[in-house]
């Protein structure tokens, strides 16, 4: 199994758009099939270095790279291009 997580920091000012960013996010679980199960959550202390993380499970890294080109996935990730100032990721087996 592939585990996928990211890390946002959003712009000041952006908490609006992030906020439909991340529930249109959460709306791909069940929608794409590759998605076995997904979490998302937001920081809940201001010292934090990032404003939002996903983490999103699925069987293998071909199903990741599917759900990584998937239009409603990219759909959706087009949402965070103007509101993120920066995003890191990691991938690994559990």
């Amino acid at each position: 199994m592939i585990r996928h997580v990211v890390m946002w920091k959003f712009k000041e000012g952006s908490e609006a758009e992030a906020q439909a960013f991340l529930t249109a996010l959460s709306e791909l679980k069940g929608v794409i099939p590759e998605v076995l199960d997904m979490e998302i959550g937001t920081s809940a202390l201001s010292c934090n270095s990032h404003t939002a993380v996903l983490r999103v499970d699925f069987e293998d890294v071909a199903a990741l790279d599917r759900y990584r080109v998937d239009p409603r996935h990219v759909a959706v990730a087009a949402m965070c291009r103007e509101i993120a100032l920066e995003r890191a990721d990691v991938d690994y087996e559990i």
